[in-house]
């Protein structure tokens, strides 16, 4: 998803860099805990696969503009399973920004309310993980609805996200809340093919233990 220039201008923007600036300090946190815990060549190698992941959902995998934004298949919950909370947010702001300064300039001023949009659903879906996920299951051992869970609950959040951004710039005019709608139906179909996606990874990654690329809980019971 991207917030399209104009949505929100003038004053109002600011409010992106407070939300932006509260979800970068929780990642700085994350990341420092990552790399007490794993060391810091797992968490760049790990940080570099999800930026150029991120990078590679938005510009090479299908996307395509739909009312108040556009659809992408970002895939935030493959990258939370498969490398971890941190490495997951510091690719998905890295990669959104290298798309901005590379082939999108126009989208840099709303950097700050883009990177909200992908990193507070990832903290939510790493939130509700710990909730859903029993402390004796390692994520291969997933099940289907646990999957699905998590995936609907980080695309629900870009979606809600996206709605937030367009009510707070431009109202509730008929014609933004049938733009937003548009939008939110059209995000549906991610939620329907990622966890099928999840789960091939998931899958795959059974036969690749004791990789450093992959989080530790990916194969191991907390």
């Amino acid at each position: 998803m991207h917030i399209e220039p104009g949505l929100v201008d003038g004053a109002k923007i600011g409010l992106s860099y407070a939300t932006a600036a509260g979800a970068s300090v929780y990642a700085a946190k994350l990341t420092w805990k990552t790399l007490l815990e794993s060391g810091p060549v797992a968490l760049i190698a790990r940080a570099l696969v999800a930026t150029v992941a991120v990078f590679v959902f938005f510009e090479v995998l299908p996307h395509f503009a739909v009312g108040v934004s556009e659809v992408h298949f970002i895939l935030g919950s493959s990258l939370f399973l498969i490398l971890g909370a941190a490495p997951a947010a510091i690719g998905l702001a890295l990669g959104l920004l290298l798309q901005g300064m590379l082939l999108a300039p126009t989208d840099l001023p709303q950097y700050a309310m883009n990177v909200t949009t992908l990193l507070v659903p990832l903290f939510a879906l790493q939130a509700i993980a710990a909730r859903l996920i029993a402390p004796g299951t390692a994520y291969v051992d997933l099940s289907y609805r646990q999957v699905v869970a998590l995936s609907a609950s980080f695309q629900g959040g870009t979606v809600a996200w996206v709605a937030f951004w367009a009510f707070y710039g431009q109202g509730f005019g008929v014609e933004n809340v049938s733009s937003v709608m548009a939008f939110g139906a059209a995000y549906m179909t991610v939620v329907l093919i990622e966890p099928l996606l999840d789960l091939g990874l998931l899958a795959g990654a059974k036969a690749m233990r004791d990789n450093k690329l992959f989080t530790p809980r990916l194969h191991n019971a907390a």
